[in-house]
């Protein structure tokens, strides 16, 4: 086993699973996809660290316990179409290609659109791929999703967002206004959207996400 498995086998042991993740199937997810393959190389010795890894100026993978945690809460089945918002380099995408039938990863990153691809084919992930695009006008052409995820905290959720929830599906976001984000569930059903936080979170607010300052006299 080498430095990165054993690091990787660590990660699981000691923040993933003791944060209630139960689902076998997440859980094998993590212990197989590598995470240090999608860290640069100034940051490997944090690449299974309890905390975010900067990818890019403007890129962040989610801290390992927040990322399990809100996956685990989206309920993804095998038979699901899911939108990968922010996806950096395409962790999160890897991961979640290993939970749904398919997975389109979205960003406007260069320096992670470059690699993005390359990587989730080293990984095996067939059943995902990475394009270009505005993270906050999500991908209607290849919609409607049964879930969105949301790779970092936003301080208000773009409405074309759950415009692209096919029904019964669900958006997973850190909603955060304060020093304290708020990892909650977005539901769409015949009555409308439902939402439910379902844990706090501080995960790091993605550049251009922050709400406009306002000034009054």
């Amino acid at each position: 086993m080498s430095d990165f498995d054993l690091a990787r086998q660590q990660m699981v042991d000691c923040q993933i699973r003791p944060s209630d993740i139960t689902d076998r199937r997440l859980l094998g997810a993590f212990e197989t996809v590598p995470r240090h393959v999608f860290t640069p190389r100034s940051k490997l010795a944090s690449a299974y660290a309890d905390g975010e890894v900067a990818t890019s100026e403007a890129r962040r993978m989610m801290r390992p316990r927040d990322m399990s945690k809100l996956i685990q809460a989206a309920d993804i089945r095998g038979d699901e179409m899911v939108l990968d918002i922010a996806c950096g380099r395409g962790y999160s995408t890897a991961i979640l290609a290993k939970l749904a039938e398919t997975v389109v990863g979205l960003d406007d990153d260069e320096d992670g659109q470059s690699r993005a691809s390359d990587l989730l084919s080293e990984c095996g992930a067939d059943n995902a791929v990475v394009i270009s695009g505005d993270p906050k006008a999500g991908e209607a052409d290849q919609g409607p999703y049964n879930v969105i995820f949301v790779n970092g905290a936003v301080e208000d959720v773009p409405q074309a967002w759950l415009d692209q929830l096919a029904d019964g599906g669900r958006l997973a976001v850190v909603v955060r206004k304060g020093p304290v984000g708020k990892a909650t569930i977005f539901t769409r059903s015949a009555s409308g959207i439902g939402e439910k936080v379902v844990f706090d979170a501080s995960t790091s607010t993605i550049p251009g996400f922050e709400c406009a300052e306002s000034f009054s006299l």
